[in-house]
């Protein structure tokens, strides 16, 4: 059964891992849009942990938050970023461009070389600043800085391997020098990190078809290709209705599960890290779980099904999660649904 093998591989339920550096890994990547939903994501995968657990690790530099693969946030590994962003560059770079177009946001070479340079000098010194701190600095040295702009000399700065996050500021995330953030690494081969990606993605995803690789890696069919030729070997194909899946031989495939509730983050990898999502929700309820800008809400995981919505609130100092379902009449185990809330809240509050 397709969602019994993804709730495995996606570490949701009998998770492998304790810390979040190995998790994150294991994942290859995490969309990581919403900042504090996206601790979570990590948090729900982990054998135990809390909130400090996964900001320790960002504080320490293990995991990085950065624009990567797709041009959007994502949490990687600290020892995968550059070979993963040699990979995505040119694609992200393509896409930013290809948005301002039109917008007034144009911004030329000589420009964002002039600003790459300033960065260095702003940051060096293992400083972290914040997005504001850091637009001010340019302001002063002459570089129009506005939001929309600082975005854009962020994101290429991000894919240049000049930035990448620092430690944060209280809640505010900053950014840092990639170079003094992140120790050295052997630098790998295309051919070795197509390989390397598509392990991590399959390991981590399967069951998963080639269309649901190329919209999550961000890769062109072409290359989405040759990765997943490179490690065909590991990779078992399958028909699962009508479609044409591929599993990680490292998967089990007759697994039987427990039943298992889970309130999932925002732009979770569950949902979001494949093109086709009507396995694990119906297309009735696409609306509630996502919108057509790409904004992924906090939805519900039961037995495999994504059934409804969830957001947090606190009452008396207490943790409490209000939910709504898609179907009138959903039943769900109540001894489920209390452990996953007792698992948030501790989670938050530890």
């Amino acid at each position: 059964m397709i969602t019994n093998i993804r709730l495995r591989s996606q570490q949701l339920v009998s998770p492998d891992f304790e810390n979040p550096k190995d998790l994150v890994s294991w994942m290859g990547a995490l969309q990581a849009q919403d900042y504090n939903m996206a601790k979570w994501a990590v948090g729900v995968r982990l054998k135990s942990a809390s909130l400090k657990t996964v900001d320790k690790a960002l504080q320490k530099g293990e995991i990085l938050r950065t624009h990567i693969m797709r041009p959007t946030w994502h949490f990687v590994a600290a020892e995968d970023i550059r070979w993963m962003l040699k990979l995505s560059a040119q694609h992200i770079k393509s896409a930013n461009d290809s948005f301002a177009k039109g917008r007034d946001l144009e911004i030329t070479e000589s420009l964002y070389t002039k600003c790459n340079n300033l960065l260095e000098k702003i940051l060096q010194g293992n400083k972290s600043l914040t997005k504001q701190e850091i637009g001010v600095e340019l302001n002063n040295a002459g570089i129009l800085a506005d939001n929309s702009r600082m975005t854009r000399f962020m994101a290429r700065a991000e894919v240049e391997g000049i930035l990448c996050s620092g430690i944060d500021k209280g809640n505010k995330p900053t950014y840092a020098l990639l170079e003094e953030r992140v120790a050295p690494v052997r630098e790998l081969h295309k051919e070795e990190a197509l390989a390397r990606l598509a392990l991590k993605y399959f390991r981590s995803h399967s069951p998963a078809s080639l269309q649901d690789f190329v919209w999550w890696s961000g890769l062109t069919v072409t290359d989405a290709k040759q990765a997943m030729g490179l490690i065909s070997h590991e990779l078992i194909e399958e028909r699962f209705e009508s479609s044409r899946l591929f599993i990680h031989e490292s998967c089990n495939a007759e697994l039987k599960l427990d039943r298992v509730l889970h309130f999932l983050p925002a732009f979770d990898e569950y949902l979001i890290s494949y093109k086709e999502r009507s396995t694990v929700i119906n297309p009735l309820y696409h609306p509630k779980a996502f919108n057509t800008f790409g904004t992924f809400y906090p939805v519900i995981l039961y037995d495999g099904k994504i059934i409804g919505n969830w957001k947090k609130s606190v009452k008396k100092g207490q943790v409490t999660i209000d939910t709504s379902f898609f179907e009138r009449g959903q039943k769900v185990d109540k001894k489920l649904a209390g452990m996953a809330e007792e698992r948030y809240g501790a989670f938050v509050s530890r």
